[in-house]
């Protein structure tokens, strides 16, 4: 469903919200607002967007999706996010639940044990500035040169895990060193590597596609740049304040802090910004690697295939028709997944009879979503989905709504093993924080924006 909000004040362009009528309801008015901030930026086209697990986020509501006009518009730091690149990898197995229930928790444990998780933890691939300026132009294609991973997982990533024009030169020495020893590492917050087992097959076309069946074990990893995107955010939001603060001074809030597309300050974000993620490909690239490792282990005929990896904190330069005229546009996806028809040129080419695989993860305990993305997603809203359940109340509130201990238990009962690097990131993503994902995943399919393939259920969980 969606819902239109007018144009009022300096509103440039209408809003448009995917909400059904129970999650509207949930929605904070400061989420509102942020969408009507969106609207107000130089060289809008078509609608300032908001997705079905919306919430107030820096500068855009998580949940936004904005698209700039190349010559008139801006690019924000705001509407990408601390986190550039934090996405999605699922990967598929050839086992089942059968297959590993009896070792579900040695499983969990060497996962945990074989992949850095949590604050302060590090990787032990120790880069040179030669390698790690490699890493932020490659992205997935100097992992598998250098042995991690293989050439089927860059045909499944989005944009084969690499944006081009990426310029390690414009990213800041700072952070380059946050970034170094934290490739192949997963951080905390509600980053997590889970197991789940696919419980429904909803599309049997699609999911033959991607190689899903009932009952079969898949892993999702929910990671992005660590340290080094943050930073990266952080230097560029410095530079636009100290570079334009006649535009500063004139927004609806400072946290929309923007560049005008054509100007020096916006072209070095951008090739920062790529930089960032081609790190965070690399990263959850590296961390599929090990997963494989351990399974392999533990289950010596394991085989695992990258089903698709997608970003959901990111702006790219792509190309959509808007009023029956093709227009390249710099869409700002922020906690937004992509989600393409099929056929088009950017999707594997395996999948292209089917549409871009859309990967929607639930909290702590509830089901994640397989989907597909539409030609509808293209018309409304630049072919964006939403990213996942989109929280309801603070980190702190839920600190003292939530104790983990009792969390942990409750989940071992529903058959869902946890292990977490602190009490405190349990507590923090326990799955009352989160919008209920079926009502999420039901409002994206009502407004047509992608199609359920299969429901996924988890097994283990691996946090920060």
């Amino acid at each position: 469903m969606e819902h239109i909000i007018k144009k009022e004040g300096d509103m440039k362009v209408e809003g448009k919200i995917f909400l059904n009528e129970k999650l509207l309801k949930k929605v904070e008015d400061d989420a509102i607002q942020q969408v009507k901030n969106m609207a107000s930026l130089p060289g809008i086209v078509g609608n300032a967007i908001a997705m079905s697990d919306m919430h107030v986020g820096y500068g855009f509501p998580i949940g936004g999706v904005a698209a700039f006009d190349e010559k008139t518009g801006c690019i924000t730091p705001g509407g990408v996010g601390f986190d550039i690149n934090c996405g999605v990898r699922l990967l598929t197995s050839n086992l089942f639940y059968e297959d590993i229930k009896l070792k579900i928790k040695n499983l969990v444990s060497d996962i945990f044990n074989k992949i850095p998780c949590g604050v302060g933890r590090n990787s032990d691939i120790n880069l040179t500035d030669e390698q790690l300026d490699q890493v932020l132009s490659e992205g997935v294609s100097w992992a598998v040169r250098n042995g991690y991973g293989n050439e089927d997982d860059i045909l499944h990533c989005e944009s084969n895990g690499q944006i081009k024009n990426a310029k390690p030169s414009n990213v800041s020495p700072k952070a380059k060193a946050r970034g170094r020893k934290q490739l192949g590492t997963l951080g905390a917050g509600n980053h997590f590597i889970e197991i789940q087992i696919v419980d429904e097959i909803v599309d049997e076309k699609a999911a033959k596609m991607f190689g899903l069946k009932k009952d079969q074990i898949v892993v999702m990893i929910h990671s992005g740049s660590r340290g080094l995107g943050h930073q990266v955010c952080s230097d560029y939001l410095r530079k636009i304040e100290d570079e334009f603060p006649e535009i500063i001074s004139k927004l609806p809030e400072k946290d929309l802090a923007y560049a005008p597309l054509g100007t020096k300050i916006a072209e070095d974000y951008f090739t920062a910004m790529s930089a960032a993620a081609n790190f965070a490909w690399c990263n959850r690239h590296i961390m599929a690697h090990r997963l494989r490792e351990v399974f392999k282990k533990l289950f010596p005929e394991s085989e695992m295939k990258t089903l698709y990896d997608v970003a959901h904190n990111i702006a790219k330069l792509e190309e959509h028709e808007v009023d029956g005229e093709k227009r390249n546009l710099y869409v700002h996806r922020k906690g937004a997944t992509r989600a393409f028809p099929k056929n088009h040129p950017e999707i594997p080419e395996d999948y292209k009879e089917v549409g871009q695989p859309v990967l929607i993860p639930g909290s702590m305990g509830t089901a994640s979503y397989v989907l597909v993305g539409t030609n509808e997603a293209m018309k409304k809203c630049f072919g964006s989905s939403a990213h996942g359940a989109g929280r309801v109340m603070s980190r702190t509130a839920a600190k003292k709504q939530f104790k983990a201990e009792e969390v942990t238990k409750e989940l071992e009962k529903q058959n869902i093993f946890v292990k977490s690097a602190s009490w405190k990131g349990v507590s923090e993503e326990a799955p009352g924080v989160y919008k209920d994902i079926d009502e999420v995943i039901k409002a994206v399919v009502e407004a047509k924006l992608a199609n359920v393939v299969a429901k996924l259920k988890p097994f283990g969980v691996v946090k920060g």
